[in-house]
């Protein structure tokens, strides 16, 4: 085989493996998150993003919009409902609220797949950084909310949701939240 035909499998076979990476795309007017694998919908589910709206500033508690990668999971083999505290396992579970109520309280619970912006100036560096704002796809004890603008900034999700998406992300996951 020449070297040419190297190069062109090589080519083809570097596509396959992209075209087979999964990808997550978040549409805020739907409050539907959408995993995406070979440019077609491989699952669904509803979310719930900022009840203040979409943005990048630090402690505006919006939804920051753009290209992000998922740079950490936090909570593999907990059960589920789990609250976490700061990150940490607090071993305690969540009472569900199946209701539409909005509690007092803002638990992470279950899994935590932490965002970091991807775009330099909108949600990367300075006041504007995904990550050093903590910006997760995670679960929450507020599962009457999901399908409604509820959170803090971050994208909540239904428990079983939340372990069923962690458990099929690795971590550089690309990850595109629009409005």
């Amino acid at each position: 085989m020449s070297k040419n035909a190297y190069i062109v499998l090589f080519l083809l076979f570097s596509f396959q493996l992209s075209s087979n990476d999964i990808s997550i795309e978040i549409d805020i007017s739907e409050q539907r998150l959408y995993l995406i694998q070979n440019n077609s919908i491989q699952s669904s589910y509803p979310v719930s993003t900022s009840k203040y709206g979409e943005g990048s500033i630090e402690n505006s508690f919006k939804t920051p919009l753009g290209h992000h990668i998922v740079k950490e999971k936090i909570g593999e083999g907990a059960l589920i409902n789990t609250i976490f505290k700061s990150r940490i396992n607090t071993r305690r579970s969540a009472e569900i609220i199946e209701e539409y109520e909005d509690s007092d309280d803002d638990f992470v619970t279950s899994r935590i797949m932490w965002l970091d912006g991807q775009e330099e100036g909108m949600n990367k560096g300075g006041m504007v950084d995904s990550y050093k704002r903590y910006i997760y796809i995670h679960g929450t004890h507020e599962e009457g909310l999901i399908g409604t603008k509820a959170s803090h900034g971050c994208v909540r999700m239904f428990n079983t949701d939340a372990i069923e998406l962690f458990d099929r992300l690795k971590i550089g996951t690309k990850v595109l939240i629009k409005a």
